[in-house]
């Protein structure tokens, strides 16, 4: 039985979900502060990661339904070559179709209760949050095709998730709470962004097309990184100028360091895809990593937690600024 739960979480690649639950802190304090519902609010996070893990999942399907019907494609070649984290329990039988559908249905089914649970009590608003949340979910596996993946990471991790919690905590709906979003809304898409670097080539020989990979290298397009740390780091000014919270916010800037390291490592992998960070401490949590060792994913998975770290310290040290600012 364990070892059935581990698998799906793999498959689901739960290593992502960090990244909603530390976008929903931020908004969590701001609703706890405008003295919202704190049940509403842990209820919220779990109906809102369901769907991020669903819609994990229903992305590596549609993948994998593209692959094999790809002419001459090769089960085993494909093993070698892959990106180490996606789609590799499907193409070699450790989970079939049919369990992959019901695991994608029972992730969105429980979203959906929890959707119901919150129209029904709080009425129709959250059907509008829900509705967007739901649509870029089951959508986002094409967006990703043509260039828009950033662009629906930034409305679900954005409005939607923003705007539903703080709606479903408080019953009210204020554009704060959009410019609040903004800050960690950019760091969650650098995460995405980051991944589709890495998968430049990939991407290329999958059909792929991103914003990325419309540079003519991997080290072209971390110019769209650099922009897009910039923005996050400026973003917080605007909390400030429209009275939301108070200079406690700008404590986010310790994490520069962080971004640094994260942009030069980036660097190092465009030349060298297969150069290993090294370990310091500031870069943990990074589980699992002896097993990504043994499957030769290491340089891409440090990277990942990297890019996943930095946002967690970043929203973390963000939520506390905004409980800082009211003591």
């Amino acid at each position: 039985m364990l070892t059935k739960v581990t698998t799906i979480l793999e498959c689901s690649r739960v290593f992502s979900l960090p990244m909603t639950i530390m976008s929903w802190l931020v908004v969590f304090t701001f609703g706890v502060l405008s003295s919202g519902n704190i049940w509403y609010g842990i209820l919220a996070l779990a109906g809102i990661s369901f769907a991020h893990l669903g819609t994990n999942v229903l992305d590596d399907y549609i993948d994998y339904l593209h692959l094999i019907k790809q002419v001459g494609f090769d089960r085993r070649e494909y093993l070698k070559n892959s990106q180490k984290t996606k789609c590799r329990y499907l193409i070699s039988g450790i989970m079939s179709e049919l369990q992959v559908k019901i695991v994608i249905l029972v992730y969105f089914a429980l979203s959906g209760l929890i959707g119901l649970f919150f129209y029904l009590k709080c009425g129709k608003p959250v059907l509008y949050f829900a509705l967007l949340g739901g649509v870029i979910g089951l959508v986002y596996s094409f967006m990703s095709r043509v260039k828009l993946s950033e662009i629906a990471v930034g409305l679900a991790y954005g409005p939607a998730l923003f705007g539903g919690v703080y709606y479903v905590m408080t019953n009210t709906i204020i554009p704060e709470v959009f410019i609040l979003s903004l800050p960690t809304m950019f760091m969650t898409i650098i995460l995405i962004y980051i991944h589709t670097v890495m998968d430049f080539d990939f991407d290329i020989n999958e059909n792929h097309k991103t914003i990325a990979n419309s540079f003519d290298s991997q080290l072209d397009s971390l110019v769209v990184l650099k922009a897009l740390l910039i923005l996050a780091y400026l973003s917080t000014i605007l909390i400030c100028i429209f009275d939301i919270s108070d200079w406690q916010v700008f404590l986010t800037i310790l994490t520069i360091p962080l971004a640094v390291d994260m942009y030069k490592s980036m660097e190092t992998f465009s030349v060298e895809p297969e150069s290993i960070p090294e370990h310091k401490w500031y870069h943990f949590p990074m589980e699992n990593m002896r097993r990504f060792k043994k499957m030769g994913a290491e340089a891409f998975m440090v990277r990942m937690y990297q890019s996943r770290n930095l946002m967690g310290y970043f929203s973390l040290i963000l939520a506390i600024g905004l409980i800082l600012a009211e003591i």
